[in-house]
């Protein structure tokens, strides 16, 4: 699975799982929206696959305005990782979307400058510095 990029938008082919049975899966290719938190795709394949709404969260959109909309759980495929993330279910002709969450679950991030994906040297688990037992 790769990426691309074209006219400063970054897009990565992404599998998206039924949690239950990563069997039943469907392969988009997925607009990466640093902007967006979780994922986004066509309900109609996210129904296809099995996934069920488990319910709605409000969303804010780019002019300031609120949404409610139906979530799923889902596992989703890119660049070599596998992470559970939330899924919205959107229109059925709307553009896949790949958000911050997943990428940053996995240690991928968006060069902007480049508008390519960069897998980083670790994940980040900064907050837990102090928490987390000293081994050796």
């Amino acid at each position: 699975m790769g990426y691309t990029s074209h006219m400063g938008a970054t897009h990565v082919t992404v599998a998206v799982c039924n949690p239950a049975d990563l069997e039943r899966r469907w392969e988009g290719l997925f607009l990466v929206d640093t902007g967006a938190t979780d994922c986004t795709a066509p309900a109609k394949h996210l129904r296809s696959i099995g996934v069920t709404p488990m319910g709605k969260r409000k969303y804010e959109l780019a002019d300031g305005s609120e949404i409610s909309l139906e979530i799923g759980a889902v596992v989703v495929e890119f660049m070599g990782e596998r992470v559970g993330t939330t899924a919205i279910f959107g229109g059925d002709d709307i553009e896949p979307i790949l958000g911050v969450t997943p990428l940053e679950s996995v240690g991928i991030e968006v060069d902007p400058k480049n508008q390519r994906l960069k897998r980083l040297p670790a994940v980040r688990l900064k907050s837990l510095h102090t928490s987390v037992p000293k081994t050796g």
